[in-house]
């Protein structure tokens, strides 16, 4: 195991379901989208790594879970302001984005 998180540590991340509502290629950039996610109360923009295993149309809408206080980041010159949760298999070229079993409210805090 890679260290361990107390409790008090757990409950700074701001984890939400968010809602991809646009997805643009980041000139230069094979492997990023920049997309932008609504939160229900707000809109954030996440520059993700996830252009090898998703098309355009399957992001589009798309309910995910954001992690959504990290700290900001400039990636190719984009203000990237969170981070997506995805399960991935590095000897098997696999992602996969973590979503909502069941239809819930855009902004919904995971815990």
């Amino acid at each position: 195991m890679e260290g361990i998180v107390n409790f008090s540590d757990w409950q700074k991340l701001d984890l939400k379901v968010g809602q991809i509502i646009e997805v643009e290629d980041i000139e230069g950039a094979d492997k990023l989208y920049k997309l932008t996610i609504n939160l229900g109360d707000k809109k954030q923009v996440v520059c993700a790594g996830i252009k090898q295993y998703y098309e355009k149309k399957e992001l589009k809408n798309k309910k995910i879970i954001l992690f959504a206080n990290l700290e900001p980041k400039i990636i190719r010159g984009i203000k990237s302001e969170g981070m997506l949760l995805a399960a991935g298999s590095q000897e098997k070229n696999k992602c996969v984005l973590i979503s909502p079993e069941k239809d819930i409210e855009v902004g919904s805090r995971v815990s």
